[in-house]
């Protein structure tokens, strides 16, 4: 596959370098692309791809939020990180340990792991690839032409994966004129970064962009353990494009980008565990060096052996789009290539132990392999072969999109996880729970289609359908040398793979779907749109690779949702106020949900199945305006409530032998009547009984043995803001103000809500009379998923000139260095970043 990928990759590059030589001699030359001035009075109008051809983003039935560059760069968004902030109902944050990755939940679906038998829920796309793995989709914008996130399941146009909705990336084209801009930025960490962008006609026909940006920084962590500093955001990307005018009716974009993320998101802390006086930044106290060369004592094999602390990605995305249009219709032949390298050496644990109600801030160790660490080697490479249609038939009263897709993926990653446990010698028990090498694979066929039939002026019928084949394998093998020459039911091999109640577990995964789609359109007048619409999407099976034992390798199956959803889009006053808004219902049926459980030895089992149904519901509006000349205001509100569904007739255990979540509730209640304290796991190996209620704050089970609340879904969330331009006509200045608020209500990180607080806690006779100094039930927060309401300001001021050649401007994001949780993994939480501020200035020409 890899050959044939790589050969299709060669086609693509040289017939665009023969082309380039020919000179297109037939080709005409486009009309000239530059923007003309914006009327400040009004509201743009913005163009989007949701149903994948070109329409106005008022006139499409679907809840999106838009960005045009110009938008981008007045809310100093550079990041797709960045974006969610403004964006209702989308929850987003860098996944745990990684900086490169972003987690979605859009309407509360979404996914938190990075291991390639996991996909996402929400689909990230470039140009109209699909990126599979959301291990390096935290990236800057560089020459970026818009982006839209699209709420709600695409099950029908854009395909798997896509239940919460898709974040769709759109880059610039070679332009036709010679011209470009150039940026420089200085900020807070010691952070420099430089952007730039040229486009080079080589003939009439032919145009040429060269883009790219670079970016250091010192990291915004203090690690008083190593005198080094974490969580840098280093990076840098290349992009190549040529734009073919092979005929006036036939266009060849191609592209090439590479894009390296180098970036870790270490669980840090606002005051120094070493010195918990010490507030004044942000402070973590792993012992594993980012120079650490050697993992001995522990026999790790391969060369993550070798990795320090820290996580790289380096990702190449080849992009062919061949188009040819004629009066009725247009064809696109799109080919793409991504291959996406990672790797990282992480410490969950900051170098010490996990917290628990009987030790909830667990005393500063620095183990010099980390307190839990994962050690990941990982390639990823994907093929995909899209042929889409679309036009018009019998007069205009069919409008449609069609088309085949083919997705070829192919997943090796080399990992192990080590744990590191404290038994009162100076030295920590240094355990390798598991080292081993998985293979995975997805081939996808898919074909689609959308019709859009025009009852009248202003009532459309639209329904879509889309087939899909998807096959997925899993193999695994043990790197450890003890395995090499035995099947030990220890080992992690194929010949294993059986569960804990005796059934095999499957190695490939075979589903066939259909994802229809139904909307019903009516416009009254050009400036109001009302609809209403049911969509079907699906999210691919997969296995909990994450398994340290073999029969924890568990499959668990794909998960389905209907949306249905009512909404209106709508302009007033001449264009200067615009107020779309849409409303929810959503069903998913076998929800996915990763979770954490506590081994005896302390340590994490991870464990993912379809462990319970899932509705939300809710509300989204987005209101911008213009109310007087040069001032642009925007206000989005988004609103859901949802909540987890079990099926009360379903069996005790699946057919791999794991509980129920209806029977784990009632377990969880049982262990909490006869004394047992949630959380109070105690290692083993320290000498002291568990003594926990193991049913009770794991899975989807609070600590009480209710139903969790879903994760990352807060009931509201806010973003309101505006710019002024300020013009100076003497001197030709624009002076540009900005700021916006954005705030999210409380919620949930952990899956269990897993949250330990102040407050001694004494175990009954089942849990051993012991006394606990925290509890899981209630008091001040000290460490876990409860996550309060925050808010977070940005702001800035520009200074540019009125020909927009020239911008000097200063930021600041989340400027009151507010600091508030993002994620959790095994009772630590991970916070948001602090305050950043920068200095920038760009020329275009």
């Amino acid at each position: 596959m890899r050959a044939a990928r790589l050969k299709a990759l060669r086609i693509m590059l040289g017939a665009g370098t023969a082309l380039a030589c020919s000179g297109a001699a037939a080709a005409q030359t486009p009309p000239d692309q530059t923007p003309p001035e914006p009327n400040t009075a009004q509201l743009g109008e913005i163009l989007v791809t949701a149903q994948r051809r070109s329409e106005s983003l008022q006139s499409v039935p679907i809840a999106i939020t838009a960005f045009s560059a110009e938008s981008l760069e007045a809310k100093g968004i550079q990041s797709t990180l960045q974006m969610v902030q403004f964006v209702p109902n989308l929850f987003g944050a860098n996944n745990t340990g990684l900086g490169s990755a972003n987690t979605y939940f859009i309407r509360g679906l979404g996914s938190v792991e990075s291991v390639a038998t996991f996909d996402p829920s929400v689909g990230t796309y470039i140009d109209d690839i699909y990126l599979s793995r959301q291990n390096a989709n935290n990236f800057n914008f560089f020459d970026i032409d818009r982006l839209e996130v699209l709420r709600g399941p695409q099950g029908t146009l854009f395909g798997r994966n896509t239940t919460g909705g898709a974040v769709n990336v759109i880059l610039k084209k070679p332009g036709t004129v010679l011209g470009g801009f150039g940026e420089v930025a200085y900020g807070a960490y010691n952070r420099v970064m430089v952007r730039g962008s040229i486009d080079m006609p080589l003939s009439s026909g032919i145009g040429f962009k060269l883009s790219g940006y670079y970016q250091d920084d010192a990291g915004y962590v203090r690690n008083t353990t190593t005198g080094e500093r974490l969580n840098d955001v280093d990076g840098a990307g290349l992009r190549g494009a040529l734009r073919f005018d092979i005929t006036p009716d036939v266009e060849w974009n191609v592209s090439v980008a590479y894009i390296r993320s180098s970036g870790e998101n270490a669980v840090n802390f606002a005051c120094d565990p070493r010195d918990p006086a010490n507030c004044s930044g942000r402070f973590a106290t792993t012992g594993l060096r980012k120079t650490t060369s050697s993992t001995a004592p522990l026999a790790i094999s391969g060369r993550k052996a070798e990795f320090g602390f820290g996580n790289e990605t380096d990702t190449i995305i080849a992009i062919s789009n061949l188009e040819w249009r004629s009066e009725a219709a247009t064809l696109n032949v799109i080919t793409g290539v991504v291959d996406l390298q990672q790797k990282f050496h992480l410490d969950f644990a900051d170098g010490r132990g996990l917290p628990t109600v009987a030790d909830p801030i667990p005393a500063v160790r620095g183990f010099p392999l980390g307190g839990f660490g994962i050690l990941n080697d990982g390639k990823h490479k994907q093929f995909s072969q899209e042929v889409k249609l679309s036009g018009s038939l019998f007069g205009g009263a069919l409008d449609y999109v069609t088309g085949l897709y083919l997705l070829d993926e192919d997943n090796t990653t080399d990992f192990a996880d080590t744990f590191a446990v404290f038994t009162g010698a100076p030295a920590p028990l240094q355990l390798l729970l598991a080292d081993r090498t998985l293979n995975n694979t997805a081939k996808a066929t898919a074909g689609y289609f959308q019709g859009d039939l025009n009852l009248s002026e202003q009532l459309k019928l639209t329904a879509g359908i889309r087939y899909t084949d998807e096959t997925k394998t899993f193999r695994i093998s043990d790197n450890r040398q003890a395995c090499n020459a035995s099947l030990a039911v220890t080992c992690l091999n194929q010949t294993n793979l059986v569960a804990a109640n005796g059934v095999p577990i499957p190695t490939s995964q075979n589903v066939k779907i259909w994802t229809p789609r139904f909307v019903l359109n009516y416009t009254p007048s050009d400036s109001l749109l009302l609809f209403a619409s049911a969509t079907r999407g699906f999210k691919s099976g997969g296995w909990n690779a994450r398994g340290t034992a073999a029969n924890e390798l568990l499959p668990f199956g794909p998960e389905t949702v209907w949306s249905y959803e009512a909404g209106i889009k709508s302009e007033w006053f001449d264009r200067r106020l615009r107020v779309n808004v849409t409303g929810f219902w959503l069903d998913n049926q076998d929800l996915q949900a990763p979770s954490a459980f506590v081994r005896a030895n302390g340590s994490i089992a991870f464990i993912a199945q379809n462990f319970a149904d899932y509705r939300n519901k809710g509300v989204e509006l987005e209101i911008t305006a213009v109310p007087v000349d040069g001032l642009n205001l925007f206000a989005n509100i988004g609103f859901q409530d949802d909540e987890y569904r079990l099926d009360p007739t379903a069996p005790r255990t699946n057919e791999y032998g794991v509980t129920s979540v209806a029977r784990q509730l009632l377990d969880c209640r049982a262990q909490i009547a006869a004394g047992q304290v949630p959380l109070s796991s105690s290692n083993a190996a320290a000498g002291a009984p568990p003594n926990n209620a193991p049913a009770c704050a794991a899975g989807i089970v609070d600590a009480n043995g209710n139903l969790a609340s879903p994760v990352r879904t807060p009931q509201w969330t806010v973003a309101v803001g505006g710019t002024y331009d300020w013009r100076l006509p003497a001197p030709g200045i624009i002076i540009t103000p900005s700021v916006n608020v954005s705030w999210r209500s409380s919620y949930q990180t952990g899956t269990a809500n897993g949250t330990i607080y102040t407050g001694a806690i004494t175990a009954g006779a089942g849990g051993g009379n012991r006394t606990f100094p925290a509890n899981p039930f209630g008091g001040d927060f000290i460490t876990g998923s409860d996550a309060p309401g925050f808010a977070v300001v940005n702001a800035g001021i520009a200074m540019r000139t009125d020909d927009r050649n020239w911008t000097l401007a200063v930021e600041c994001q989340n400027c009151l260095d507010k600091v508030f949780l993002e994620s959790t993994l095994a009772n630590y939480t991970y916070l948001s970043y602090p305050r950043f501020w920068q200095v920038r200035a760009k020329r275009v020409f």
